[in-house]
């Protein structure tokens, strides 16, 4: 299918006729910015443009006042002063001969793109507009928006295509209260907006842009408002904001233009399947941050089953049951993986490492060809393997690799392996023997630290270990899921069983695993599917496609031999950049589920602010 891009000249008409240094910012060249930094990294090119078309008055009609409607028309013929005279009834708005035009084709290029996508044409797009709508309400412009073109997108899918759950995202400085107006009493839109507040004395001014308005009617806990209430934000702060509140709700139910460019790139490169840079500076929220995000998920935990069962202020724990001898484990207790961890969680976590562009997104290495494995187009299988005498050099620790079809299968990742710390592949799979996926498992591990990883994260699905020689120098973050304890056996080793429910799996994921791999920062990533691992082909892609925004995508899957076809080409498609495939019908984690992921968040959270996002745990 692939990403649209809609656009259309006209839209840099309108331009402000008088002097106004409110609204002097929101011009014509926010557009053209855009679209020439997308032509210049050849963006434009790979999507499938699309010319936007006006909005009718009957589309314009489902969220705006006929007599709203009437008046924006009416502009096209009022000179230039009964224009200055008609935008001082507004809050920072001007009106334009050609505003009605302009906002028709805002809001028709939104409709246009989720006809495209919801009728299977593309899988995704971006709409490139102005003038912009979030501020717009049903009877009144606002804050430079005319038309309300998120708004009508989301009531024409549900009118048109029959929708009856569209979440709506809102990222802007500013708080979007015209969608949230439009849709506080409705459930079947979630409307998520996080903005710069300041404590209500930054522009709107408006006391339900805090976290506590959350709906109202049939519509309570179907808005949610994150006030950033400190100026600054950074990465940690937004990526702390995804785990915590956005996604979970998710799974469960620009002026400065030079910025603005680089934004809509990235979403371009984003919506087209690339992966995305490694996230820059330390992944530590600021405590403003944390208290807004602990704020907004205290007022949306009535309404919200994922929230409630996360956000307890007391654990109890059985001990015997998470560790031997009755005991829990113990936590950095002073060794060498304290020391490591002295800075929080490390100095080496201060600097991001940069990966270049790989001339192939994605390979695949096979022992033998199989003939029921379909790969998108773009998708490599390997031919290539490393030295006979390099492969016997890394085997020869492992009795597991000494027979032929192991070191094959090992001589084939270590050349897929090079290739990615070289820069030259940005993700891949490999396959092993069961009996050698520990071995394989823990040379992949060494070389990629030997090779150019200064940090490595490795998930460890099933019966898969960490090596214990492997050097505690808080160079790798090792994670299993897998078993039946829940242990955090050290700040860069931790393991929890295999949740039962998907409500636990997701749980676990974006409660303790992401939490984790963000605030470590790896610039490699391996995925172990071992022995035993439990993992349906649905799981397992959304875990490979979370893990695919760190370390710019670099991530290695290693499977066993015996994995079915259809898991090695769900995970190809969802290294690729394609979206993962349903997990089927939501569910809530069990008690039992919910007892182990409280449990090592209360452990782990000290080490690791990423984690410090829920009310505080006492285990």
């Amino acid at each position: 299918m692939g990403t649209a891009l809609v656009y259309h000249e006209d839209m840099t008409a309108t331009r402000l006729l008088w002097d106004d240094p409110e609204c002097e910012i929101e011009r014509p060249e926010r557009l053209t910015a855009a679209l020439d930094r997308l032509r210049q990294r050849g963006l434009e090119q790979r999507c499938l443009r699309l010319s936007a078309r006006e909005a009718s008055e009957e589309e314009l009609g489902l969220v705006h006042s006929p007599e709203y409607v009437s008046l924006v028309r009416e502009t096209q013929v009022l000179g230039k002063e009964e224009l200055q005279a008609l935008s001082g009834q507004f809050d920072a708005i001007y009106f334009h001969p050609s505003t009605f035009h302009c906002a028709r084709l805002a809001a028709g290029a939104g409709l246009q793109l989720v006809d495209a996508v919801l009728t299977g044409a593309v899988q995704n797009g971006l709409a490139l507009v102005r003038p912009p709508g979030h501020h717009s309400q049903r009877a009144a412009a606002n804050g430079f928006c005319v038309f309300n073109n998120v708004a009508i997108a989301a009531a024409h899918a549900k009118q048109k295509h029959g929708l009856h759950r569209i979440l709506v995202v809102d990222w802007d400085v500013h708080h979007g209260q015209g969608i949230q107006y439009l849709f506080e009493d409705d459930p079947s839109v979630l409307y998520f907006s996080w903005h710069r507040y300041e404590h209500g004395r930054f522009w709107p001014f408006l006391r339900e842009s805090d976290a506590d308005a959350v709906g109202r009617g049939q519509g309570l806990g179907f808005t949610v408002n994150l006030p950033w209430n400190q100026v600054g934000m950074g990465n940690a702060d937004y990526v702390a904001a995804f785990l915590h509140l956005l996604l979970p709700l998710a799974f469960e139910g620009g002026y400065h233009l030079e910025s603005l460019a680089e934004s809509v790139c990235m979403t371009v490169q984003t919506l087209l399947g690339d992966p995305a840079p490694p996230l820059s500076g330390p992944m530590v929220p600021c405590q403003s941050a944390l208290e807004s995000i602990r704020s907004a998920r205290a007022a949306q935990a009535p309404h919200w089953k994922s929230l409630q069962l996360q956000d307890v202020t007391t654990v109890p724990m059985s001990p015997s049951s998470h560790s031997p001898e009755g005991r829990p484990p113990p936590l950095l207790p002073g060794g060498p993986v304290c020391k490591a961890a002295a800075s929080a969680p490390s100095s080496l976590l201060d600097q991001p490492c940069l990966c270049p562009a790989p001339s192939v997104r994605t390979a695949v290495a096979l022992t033998a060809p199989d003939i029921t494995l379909v790969l998108p187009p773009d998708v490599i299988q390997q031919e290539g393997s490393a030295l006979r005498e390099e492969t016997e050099a890394w085997a020869r620790p492992h009795e597991s690799l000494a027979r032929e079809e192991a070191l094959t299968a090992l001589g084939k990742l270590l050349y897929l392996l090079d290739g990615m710390l070289d820069g030259q592949v940005n993700s891949g799979i490999a396959a092993t023997p069961a009996s050698a996926a520990a071995a394989t498992l823990d040379v992949a591990v060494r070389r990629g630290l030997s090779h150019g990883a200064q940090r490595l994260l490795c998930v460890a699905l099933g019966q898969l270990d960490r090596p214990p020689d492997l050097a505690h120098d808080g160079r790798s973050l090792w994670l299993n899921i897998r078993g039946k304890e829940a242990a955090a056996l050290s700040m860069f080793h931790v393991s929890t069983p295999l949740p039962v429910m998907t409500g636990g799996f997701l749980s676990c994921i974006l409660g303790l695993v992401l939490p984790l791999a963000y605030g470590f920062q790896p610039d490699l990533v391996l995925v172990a599917l071992g022995p035993g691992h439990g993992l349906q082909g649905p799981h397992a892609a959304l875990l490979a496609a979370m893990l695919r925004g760190l370390a710019g995508g670099r991530v290695l899957a290693l499977l066993e031999e015996d994995s079915t076809p259809q898991l090695a080409g769900i995970l190809a498609r969802v290294l690729n950049g394609e979206a993962p495939p349903s997990l089927g019908p939501s569910s809530v984690a069990s008690p039992e589920d919910v007892q182990a992921l409280m449990y090592l968040r209360g452990q782990l959270e000290p080490q690791w602010k990423m984690l410090q996002c829920h009310p505080h745990l006492v285990a």
